[in-house]
């Protein structure tokens, strides 16, 4: 591994494994619920550090694929229903030694796998400093893919599997490519974790990342101290891109799963990723629902038995008639339809500009001849009338799937930078909001959603698109107070449904848009350190057009 031009910061853990009532490793080896299970295997590390895994294995001892759930949140811990409610969770889709968020042993052992999770570096009792998502990591990941290939119960081909952290692990160590590594299966998983969790459009967020801190946090050792790197990093610098994933050197054969209602965590990453792989063989599906739940559903784990039978055990399957992409294209709230296509994007998208009247309060398809400003008071906590709404009606059925960019011309009074807050919505035939799953555990959710601090405005021009802009992050520009300042807002991708008489609603504002109660069974993001003051000022028509750009499906 090359030294980074950069330090890790690391801290005292913020619980250890005893205050989580996890007990001291000691290994064991039982038999339960028809399968060998070993607890507190242990394994060493490349550099001598040891950590622990839990190995559930078929009763007969016959050799399997090794399918491994790589994660921070203790390979003990078990789905928690209770933690998390209203997340969907049905409890007659899984056991109760299913690893959280990982493959459920009793469905896969069966079956001829062996089932791996892993309690890695620093976390729990496993030896050396905890970094997340780091090229270390990585490296201690391709090890134990490595250490599973040659163990006695494994035939020798390792595939992985797993939501959220555990699909987000994935994307790194797949880009060494390890030589055991036959298939992966990134369900929702980030993938750039400054644009997708830390800094939504260079935004911080104040709940969430913290949240998460205390979630990986249990340690007997140190674990990496975020809060200091954020102060530390405010923009993508060389801490960032270690977090990131290089798409490019990725070859296994992946099935992803992503999902249009994990807008501000897993949506955008798990699409990108798709799109950027080099992975010769990739199949893409998306849904609309919460992501718990769908891993687990009975439909959803057959078609990935279909997958890594064919990947690990050489078994003819029902793949080769798989299209490399199925779509969810929802109408409300858990009511959709899935379709096959064979490319994301797809490549018969007709982008169609929606441009802001503000005298109006409404989005035409023609542009607006006369300027009209509109405004709104910015600060965060005031009444939620404190927006700007722009409406639309379609006149025949319309369907949105992909990428939109909001272009805004915006300035503030009094102030020298503003945090924009956008979401699209749907509206019925009679003008009410249609709700979607949103976030894992909510209903109320939008169509999708995006961010922008002006100050960060600046564009990665070799990554941006038309229909995908990609801001820089590397450095401040400040806004002269009053000046009228171009923002190129990416909202994240969506597909939704409108009937003959349905409409859409663009949202902009200076706070957040859903808001929750600030507990830990309710898991969501919230940027609080907001540079809001004063009033903001939408400018549309005439020489400042600002538009909606959608992805019409002919």
């Amino acid at each position: 591994m090359n030294a980074p031009d950069f330090q890790y910061r690391f801290r005292e853990p913020l619980n250890t494994p005893a205050s989580r009532g996890a007990l001291p490793p000691q290994y064991r080896r039982t038999v339960e619920r028809g399968m060998i299970i070993e607890r507190d295997v242990a394994v060493a590390l490349r550099d001598g550090v040891q950590i622990f895994v839990d190995l559930y294995r078929p009763l007969d001892e016959t050799p399997g694929p090794p399918l491994i759930a790589w994660g921070p949140y203790g390979k003990h811990t078990p789905n928690e229903p209770l933690r998390f409610p209203n997340a969907g969770w049905n409890p007659a889709h899984m056991s109760p030694i299913t690893p959280f968020e990982g493959p459920d042993p009793v469905f896969w052992v069966p079956r001829g796998y062996a089932v791996v999770t892993v309690n890695k570096r620093g976390t729990w009792y496993s030896g050396g400093q905890a970094t997340y998502l780091s090229p270390q990591e990585a490296e201690d990941f391709y090890d134990v893919i490595e250490w599973a290939a040659v163990q006695p119960w494994s035939s020798g081909r390792v595939g992985l599997t797993g939501v959220s952290y555990l699909a987000s692990s994935q994307w790194r160590v797949a880009e060494l490519n390890p030589p055991h590594l036959a298939a992966i299966n990134p369900w929702e998983g980030w993938a750039d974790t400054y644009r997708e969790v830390a800094y939504h459009g260079g935004i911080p967020d104040t709940w969430f990342w913290p949240y998460l801190w205390q979630r990986w946090g249990a340690s007997t050792t140190r674990i990496e101290d975020w809060r200091t790197e954020m102060q530390e990093h405010p923009f993508f610098d060389a801490f960032w891109a270690s977090k990131a994933a290089d798409f490019s050197k990725i070859q296994v054969p992946a099935f992803i799963v992503a999902s249009w209602s994990d807008q501000g965590l897993h949506t955008r990453g798990t699409l990108e990723g798709f799109k950027h792989i080099a992975s010769q063989q990739k199949w893409l599906e998306v849904h609309g629902r919460k992501k718990w739940a769908y891993y687990y559903e009975p439909d959803s784990v057959a078609r990935l038995e279909v997958f890594f039978d064919h990947f690990l055990k050489g078994v003819h399957t029902t793949l080769d008639e798989w299209p490399a992409v199925r779509l969810e294209i929802r109408d409300r709230g858990f009511v959709g339809s899935m379709r096959g296509e064979r490319e994301w994007p797809l490549a018969r998208t007709e982008y169609l500009k929606l441009y802001l009247n503000a005298d109006t309060g409404s989005l035409q398809t023609q542009p607006v001849a006369a300027a009209g400003q509109l405004r709104y008071e910015a600060v965060c906590g005031l009444p939620e009338a404190d927006h700007a709404t722009f409406d639309i009606r379609f006149d025949e059925r319309t369907e949105l799937t992909g990428h939109m960019k909001l272009r805004l011309f915006m300035s503030a009074e009094g102030a020298d930078d503003l945090d924009v807050f956008v979401a699209v919505q749907k509206l019925d035939a009679q003008g009410a909001l249609v709700p979607f799953p949103f976030y894992a555990q909510f209903e109320d959710g939008p169509v999708a959603l995006g961010w922008i601090r002006a100050s960060h405005r600046e564009l990665d021009l070799r990554k941006s698109t038309e229909f995908q802009p990609v801001l820089a992050h590397q450095r401040s520009q400040k806004i002269e107070p009053g000046a009228v300042v171009r923002l190129d807002i990416e909202i994240w991708p969506s597909s939704t449904r409108f009937d003959a008489g349905e409409g859409l609603r663009l949202v902009v504002q200076g706070s957040e848009i859903n808001k929750y109660p600030k507990t830990s069974a309710h898991v969501y993001f919230r940027h609080e350190d907001t540079v809001n003051r004063g009033l903001h000022i939408l400018h549309a028509g005439a020489q400042y057009e600002s538009y909606l750009l959608v992805p019409k499906i002919p």
